[in-house]
């Protein structure tokens, strides 16, 4: 074999060994990958990757099977009762990756659900970084869509949420603000049910205004306006009020008892009872109960 024929297998058994050695490293990434894998599930899922995997003897497919089905059924049950304790119901969720490479991953998420009866959407960027053990999540480019009659109050809200990418103050506040407007529905609705002669919901019972009718005055109305403010902050508080609307000839009937005083008792009945006893003591303080109502 002449010198350069030497060389040459020289450089081929090189290669050869380089070959082999990235070989084996590969083998024991896939081998350190599938540990992790592993290590993250538990349960019947566990069993049920380790005998996809080739791991397990004389198991059936069928129990596979049946076993994932028993793991789907327990993750359901817990997104239920997730569901049922945050008052957050998430009707679809669709994930993009934008980027993936080496310890970073970019995802785009869009989400949509319910809370109550307010509809919304989200979109944002979630930022996953690997540093070790830790893994380190950021959320940019919030976007929020809400479908709320009191997007006014929303406003300042979401604007500065957005600003700060704070997802969970959004959720925190959603689900306060929610419950606030759930009790005003409720308010209203009770007493259009026990005085319907006198309650009135013009835009419904979801909506901020109430209005009481008397009975005997035709065009004396007193009216309940029940705000739910929300701070730029996400601090989330009622904001209740009564504005009367008399003619002018029935104000001359009464010329000692100034009606613009009303408003002002009624505020300090609210301190003292709460909205549902003041807005029952308006009602009856005012004479609006036809004749016989208990």
């Amino acid at each position: 074999m002449s010198e350069e024929d030497m060389e040459e297998v020289n450089v081929l058994q090189a290669q050869i060994k380089l070959l082999q050695k990235e070989i084996k490293a590969l083998q024991q990434q896939q081998q350190d990958d599938c540990r992790d894998m592993t290590f993250h599930f538990t349960g019947q899922m566990q069993k049920a990757l380790a005998y996809m995997c080739g791991r397990t003897g004389g198991r059936g497919k069928q129990t596979v099977v049946s076993r994932l089905k028993e793991e789907v059924e327990e993750l359901e049950e817990d997104l239920k009762l997730q569901t049922q304790m945050n008052g957050i119901n998430l009707s679809s969720c669709i994930t993009k990756t934008l980027q993936s490479s080496g310890k970073k991953t970019v995802q785009k998420l869009c989400l949509s659900g319910r809370c109550s009866e307010l509809v919304f959407q989200l979109e944002f960027q979630l930022s996953e970084v690997q540093e070790g053990l830790r893994t380190e999540r950021t959320i940019s480019d919030l976007n929020v869509v809400l479908d709320s009659s009191d997007l006014q109050s929303f406003s300042s809200f979401m604007l500065r949420l957005e600003e700060n990418n704070d997802l969970l103050l959004f959720f925190r506040t959603l689900r306060t603000f929610s419950d606030r407007c759930d009790d005003r529905t409720r308010t209203f609705q009770h007493f259009q049910e026990k005085f319907p002669s006198v309650v009135s919901l013009p835009g419904g019972c979801r909506s901020e205004v109430m209005t009481l009718n008397h009975p005997e005055l035709p065009g004396c109305v007193l009216f309940i306006h029940w705000s739910v403010e929300v701070s730029t902050d996400g601090a989330v508080a009622p904001k209740i009020h009564l504005l009367p609307k008399i003619p002018e000839q029935a104000l001359q009937l009464f010329p000692l008892q100034p009606a613009g005083g009303a408003a002002e008792v009624f505020q300090s009945l609210l301190r003292i009872l709460g909205p549902e006893a003041a807005i029952e003591s308006v009602i009856r303080a005012a004479a609006l109960l036809p004749e016989g109502s208990g």
